[in-house]
């Protein structure tokens, strides 16, 4: 476990980085599905409806990926990541705890956990989502049409090479 302060509206909040087991397949829904529906705009609406997107994340996700929380002293999930190989797969943070740092966190521990670099996809029109990646090393590898994606809507495809690594170590 990797403990962490932050701050919100003046407090400080004490999250620890953790992984998620299938007790938490409810609340890593919830942080998505808040998420998702927050950003609706800068992202497409979603495909799959809530009770769908909770079936997904009981029954494939928490089983067979790697998940990690950002969780309060209080039990309260803030944030989520999931790997999936070398790719982040999944990473959103509860809105109302969006700027504080959790998303970086998270971010980090992916790097440490994938030392050999990582791939994500992100939409074209997440503009926020893009600039957050950039500022931590990951650079536009691919722009699609989006014919590839459930949404069909264009995206990019992110990466990001261990510096530390030479080249064909990576």
């Amino acid at each position: 476990m990797r403990s962490m302060s932050t701050t919100r509206a003046g407090q400080a909040v004490s999250a620890t980085l953790r992984r998620a087991g299938l007790d938490d397949a409810g609340a890593v829904a919830d942080v998505l599905i808040r998420s998702r529906h927050a950003s609706v705009g800068s992202i497409p609406g979603a495909v799959h409806s809530d009770d769908e997107v909770r079936e997904w994340i009981k029954d494939v996700v928490i089983p067979e990926r790697e998940v990690w929380l950002a969780e309060s002293d209080g039990g309260q999930v803030l944030a989520t990541l999931v790997l999936d190989g070398g790719w982040i797969d999944q990473l959103y943070v509860d809105p109302i705890w969006t700027g504080v740092g959790l998303g970086s966190r998270l971010v980090e521990l992916a790097k440490s956990c994938r030392p050999a670099g990582l791939q994500l996809w992100t939409f074209v029109t997440n503009t926020g989502a893009r600039r957050f990646y950039e500022r931590h090393g990951f650079v536009v590898a691919e722009m699609t049409d989006g014919s590839g994606n459930e949404e069909k809507e264009p995206d990019i495809r992110f990466v990001w090479a261990n510096p530390e690594l030479p080249p064909s170590a990576a």
